[in-house]
């Protein structure tokens, strides 16, 4: 059985870029400052977890056209 190498996520460049974590931060602190909802247009509630506002910055970021994975590869 060949060894196999192992490959370090530095190699391959990074998954998401800087205006995608930039996205991510302003959602984050929408959500601390408890202005960040939900739903198209941000007609829907508040936002009240952590993993939706990370979800939500993305998707915004996806739109700016940042470099994000698509929604399938996450």
């Amino acid at each position: 059985m060949p060894a196999r190498k192992k490959s370090s996520s530095r190699s391959r460049g990074r998954k998401y870029g800087e205006a995608a974590s930039k996205s991510v931060e302003s959602a984050m602190r929408r959500k601390n400052s408890g202005t960040l909802r939900s739903g198209k247009g941000g007609k829907g509630g508040k936002v009240k977890s952590r993993k939706q506002a990370i979800a939500i910055g993305l998707s915004e970021a996806r739109k700016k056209g940042a470099k994000v994975p698509s929604k399938e590869a996450a």
